[in-house]
């Protein structure tokens, strides 16, 4: 017997921002986009996920911040 969960993630944009620095790439502006997802399962909401990310204007490359301690 197999089993099947449908699982359905939302995401929604609730902000965007300039954020400091440049695009390694391509030198373009960085702008920092705030993501809410929610994941549901059937109809039922499980959690709700707030995330930051960045992404270059100029290339729309998505691009990673590291911490270097």
């Amino acid at each position: 017997m197999r089993l099947m969960f449908v699982c359905i993630e939302e995401a929604r944009e609730l902000g965007r921002q300039r954020a400091s620095g440049t695009c390694p790439h391509c030198r373009g502006k960085v702008v920092a986009i705030d993501i809410e997802s929610k994941w549901k399962f059937c109809c039922i909401p499980i959690s709700y996920v707030h995330k930051r990310k960045y992404f270059c204007t100029l290339c729309s490359r998505r691009l990673v911040l590291y911490d270097q301690y």
